[in-house]
């Protein structure tokens, strides 16, 4: 028999945590103490438990009845990728509002962008920019797909743009510039 240091409590052996049912109604084939610790979860076979805390956790679809109107950010979203390309806008600014893919996808064209405006000698300026006719559509609920117009001094360009309703708000998985 061991004794406890002064101030260390002495171990008791701990009941199970079904040990107040009768025997009849304790779960079969369960280890003593496990009764009632993940009989919630669900299984995938027999002895295994599975939680899918991206369910729980991960990102949320939400219907767009829950979402405000995509148009102001539509526009919004053009005219700050258009800043990004002519590298008057951080890129980080857009992180909110993008997927991580898309972001890739724009940081990828800022630097090319960027090589392209060194070669030549130009510095980097904001655009002006006027945002033209709105063009949706929902192919399902909660997914917006856009074409926006944007108007340049020397040429018009259409900003092609999904947006799908995550966590309760908007966010872009898709943009192309053409």
């Amino acid at each position: 028999m061991s004794i406890p240091f002064s101030g260390e409590p002495a171990a008791t052996p701990r009941k199970p945590a079904d040990a107040h049912r009768p025997a009849s109604q304790r779960r079969p084939n369960s280890p003593p103490g496990s009764a009632g610790t993940n009989a919630s979860l669900p299984t995938d076979g027999p002895g295994t438990n599975h939680f899918d805390s991206e369910g729980y956790f991960g990102h949320q679809a939400t219907p767009t009845e829950q979402l405000p109107p995509p148009e102001p950010l539509l526009e919004n979203l053009t005219r700050c990728v258009m800043e990004v390309l002519r590298g008057a806008r951080d890129i980080d600014q857009l992180g909110r509002w993008i997927s991580e893919d898309v972001y890739k996808h724009l940081l990828k064209r800022q630097l090319i962008s960027a090589r392209a405006r060194q070669v030549k000698g130009v510095p980097a300026t904001r655009p002006v920019l006027v945002i033209g006719r709105i063009t949706t559509s929902s192919p399902r609920d909660g997914v917006v797909e856009a074409v926006v117009m944007v108007y340049e001094k020397p040429r018009a360009r259409a900003v092609a743009i999904r947006l799908e309703g995550v966590d309760r708000r908007w966010r872009a998985t898709s943009i192309g510039v053409l």
